[in-house]
């Protein structure tokens, strides 16, 4: 049994369909009963359990060969660190209830950093959780997605500019589509090749800069959009007027500092890359409605 924590995201959602395509057994753990129709009509088991509800949790992995892990982190909370440390000690110990002899976790690229890298060090803190566990662990870590460019999309094609927090406008960033990681996450667990800890990196087919964003949103649009330097003396202030909270921006204004300064990225020798499918002008046309 497979069971999927985090089933109703983009990445669960996939590994879940990929899963049931290979008639493999899922159990999708939700949060609440009515969306469970979507995954009962796939063949699931329904589990209901909130991921902060340890015995709920315990219970939905009861048997399972694998389970799927992904931390929600709320982008509107007070103390997202502080809140994201506490689930995590959570998890590890629902974990060590359950006992699943795999567990895949879906982290981040820098998460091999201890400091300097903001929210990707809910990842690195996940990871060493989880790094404790007696059972075989998959660590797969994702570059930034290429749906997260959703409300600055829009924006764009709209204004016919884009304003970036990658610098300069001629860097090329490590990107994917979610579903392309869903779709990874479900191989390596049906080919599941028993080593103790694998370290496996997600991004898409190729590298984008920032112009090459602009491009991509621009041609879906019928319009020119021109990438644009986003000076990082004003980044907290557009990431708090997006609708994030304070410390989470600041997070955020970390994580995209240490970006540019190289750390996010596929650790150096270890692991391996697996690269998904989807084009980034692919990933753009449903979110920008075409």
């Amino acid at each position: 049994m497979y069971v999927i924590l985090g089933a109703t995201g983009k990445i669960g959602r996939t590994t879940i369909t990929n899963l049931r395509k290979a008639d493999a057994p899922v159990r999708a753990v939700l949060r609440n009963r009515e969306q469970a129709r979507a995954f009962s009509d796939l063949g699931c088991e329904i589990a209901i359990a909130d991921i902060t509800d340890r015995a709920a949790l315990a219970a939905a992995m009861k048997d399972a060969q694998a389970v799927q892990v992904i931390c929600p982190v709320d982008a509107r909370a007070e103390n997202p660190y502080s809140d994201m440390l506490r689930l995590i000690d959570g998890l590890g110990d629902a974990f060590e209830e359950a006992k699943p002899p795999l567990i895949l976790a879906i982290s981040d690229y820098g998460a091999q950093h201890d400091s300097g890298t903001g929210v990707t060090l809910i990842f690195h803190a996940l990871e060493a959780r989880l790094k404790k566990l007696d059972c075989r662990l998959i660590l797969l870590r994702s570059a930034e997605h290429m749906e997260n460019w959703a409300r600055q999309a829009n924006g764009a094609a709209e204004s016919g500019r884009l304003p970036s927090l990658h610098h300069p406008l001629t860097k090329l960033f490590p990107t994917v589509s979610a579903f392309d990681v869903g779709a990874i996450a479900a191989d390596l667990l049906l080919a599941d090749e028993d080593a103790k800890l694998r370290i496996v990196h997600a991004e898409g087919p190729r590298r984008y800069t920032p112009d090459d964003v602009a491009a991509a949103i621009g041609e879906i649009a019928g319009r020119d959009v021109v990438a644009l330097v986003l000076p990082q003396t004003e980044w907290l202030t557009a990431l708090t007027r997006a609708g994030l909270s304070e410390d989470y921006a600041k997070l955020l204004v970390e994580l995209f500092a240490a970006h540019n300064a190289g750390m996010i990225d596929a650790e150096a020798d270890v692991g391996e890359i697996r690269r998904g499918n989807t084009e980034l002008l692919e990933a753009f046309r449903p979110l920008l409605g075409s």
